[in-house]
């Protein structure tokens, strides 16, 4: 007989099945837009069964998509298990726009299947292949629980899905054996076994202090440090805002794609990172948004969450969140787009000084050791204290095409889940020369949701004007080379933190 498996859900993974709920949908995802290619059935459609047969031959690279839910009886914290009854056709769906559906059609059908959520009877996700859409193309859209993966690990399933070859063949899998599940004494069991080694690994980690305890003062000060400052910020209530109130079970969707070139135009020449760009555009779309609401802004302290990786590179292709976050709050007021750049600059540079990103280590770590009963708590009290407006995240992806099954991906875009009170998301990716832009909200809270995306494309072209038009007077452009390697003539901004780290997480965003 063979040996029973599970394996427990870490305290940051099991954190977003706490934090959803009717209204919040606790899944990320997106849609990749693809050219039909060599995937077109002669009847005019898409070889839905080719693709299920080779997502199926993929599926030992993502042994998670074979796993559903079960929990430790008492505790009722969560461990995966293998699915006894997994049906690749419930997750791989197919379905059509009326032909030729334009994408306006598309993106309305892609906010009704994000507004549904996930059967956590079943493992947690989806597939969706849509066809029909004009110009000889279709859509393949994902969801899968925000337990199972963060924003790095969402890219990862694109490199198992996808090849940097238009190849068309695939190898026949195995035949997959599903491992057999615990009992509920079983489970217990081994929860109380955990629970006894605890005071072993503390008399562990006692010794390492002992064994060097200037480098363990060192190393506790600085987590203590980056610990405090997440909290500190996160004790912070956002500004009311008129889109950011209880939101409903609804979703809308929209996209905007933006020249990858040109975005790094903006930073060789006005100084900052990709991120830095990207987080002044959207201070400034906030910005003329909420303007165009009514909203005076003036003295607004809207705030936003940012994700930051701490994936290290030898995790990649594994499964889970391995993220952090820093909490900062968008310089909105500022109606000059060079100095909204400078100071956005000046902010993240100031985060990664404070180190806030290595909180989320911290505060994670204390809750395996306490118990999933603290984590809840934890959970609840930041989702009523509404510490944040909005939520931005930026995925690097690969810069050179990709294809499925000699399918072109021409672009995709990414979905972050709203959160209690927040009614707009903020998700990037970029591939090859551009970068997608996905913008997920509230159905009802904001109608006017492609009017924030015309202005977050408003905002950047200022940004690139600035950086690319004459300074007044001087006939030259804008930037630090324009002034020979001295900094732009942009208003100085308060510094808030002076600590120097001795590490710092990616600076690319999950």
């Amino acid at each position: 007989m063979s040996k029973s498996w599970y394996e427990r859900l870490s305290v940051q993974d099991s954190s977003f099945l706490v934090f959803e709920d009717a209204n919040t949908h606790m899944h990320v995802g997106g849609v990749a837009i693809l050219d039909v290619g060599p995937l077109a059935t002669p009847s005019g459609g898409i070889d839905i069964q080719r693709i299920r047969a080779y997502i199926n031959s993929r599926l030992a690279w993502i042994p998670r998509y074979r796993q559903r839910l079960a929990f430790i009886p008492i505790e009722n914290y969560p461990v995966w298990i293998d699915d006894d009854h997994f049906n690749l056709k419930y997750h791989v769906r197919h379905t059509s726009l009326p032909r030729p559906g334009d994408e306006r059609q598309l993106k309305r059908l892609i906010g009704r299947i994000m507004s549904q959520q996930l059967d956590r009877g079943k493992p947690l996700w989806e597939a969706w292949i849509i066809e029909g859409l004009e110009g000889n193309r279709f859509a393949f859209m994902t969801k899968a629980h925000h337990c199972m993966v963060d924003g790095i690990a969402s890219v990862d399933l694109v490199s198992v899905l996808m090849s940097p070859e238009p190849t068309t063949t695939f190898d026949t899998p195995a035949p997959w054996k599903p491992r057999p599940a615990p009992g509920r004494w079983e489970l217990l069991g081994a929860e109380l076994q955990r629970r006894t080694q605890a005071p072993v690994e503390l008399l562990t980690t006692a010794r390492d202090i002992l064994q060097d305890p200037e480098r363990a003062r060192t190393q506790l000060g600085e987590q203590a440090s980056a610990a405090w400052a997440l909290v500190r910020a996160g004790l912070r209530f956002a500004a009311e805002t008129p889109i950011n109130r209880p939101i409903g079970p609804h979703r809308r969707f929209d996209w905007l794609t933006l020249d990858l070139g040109e975005v790094k135009t903006v930073k060789n020449r006005l100084g900052g990172t990709v991120n830095d760009v990207v987080l002044a555009t959207v201070a400034g779309a906030v910005r003329r948004f909420l303007r165009n609401r009514g909203v005076d802004v003036a003295g607004l302290d809207y705030r936003a969450v940012i994700p930051v990786s701490v994936r290290a590179p030898e995790e990649h292709g594994a499964m889970g969140n391995r993220v952090s976050a820093w909490l900062t709050s968008l310089p909105i007021q500022e109606p000059e787009p060079r100095r909204r750049l400078a100071r956005v600059s000046e902010i993240t540079a100031d985060l990664k000084r404070s180190k806030q990103a290595l909180g989320t280590e911290v505060l994670t770590k204390i809750g395996e050791w306490a118990g999933s009963g603290l984590m809840t708590l934890g959970v609840r009290l930041t989702a009523r204290l509404h510490p944040f407006n909005l939520i931005i995240t930026n995925v690097p992806g690969p810069p050179m095409p990709l294809y499925m099954l000699g399918a072109r991906f021409m672009e995709g875009y990414p979905q972050v889940p709203l959160f209690e009170s927040q009614s707009l998301g903020v998700a990037l990716f970029s591939y090859v020369d551009k970068l997608c832009w996905g913008f997920n909200a509230d159905y009802d809270l904001l109608p006017d949701l492609h009017d924030f995306v015309t202005a977050t494309a408003a905002a950047f072209r200022e940004l690139h004007d600035a950086a690319t038009q004459p300074v007044a007077g001087t006939g030259a452009p804008s930037g630090p080379r324009a002034h020979r390697g001295r900094t732009p003539p942009v208003a100085p901004a308060r510094r808030t933190t002076r600590r120097t780290p001795s590490r710092s997480p990616t600076e690319s965003t999950a």
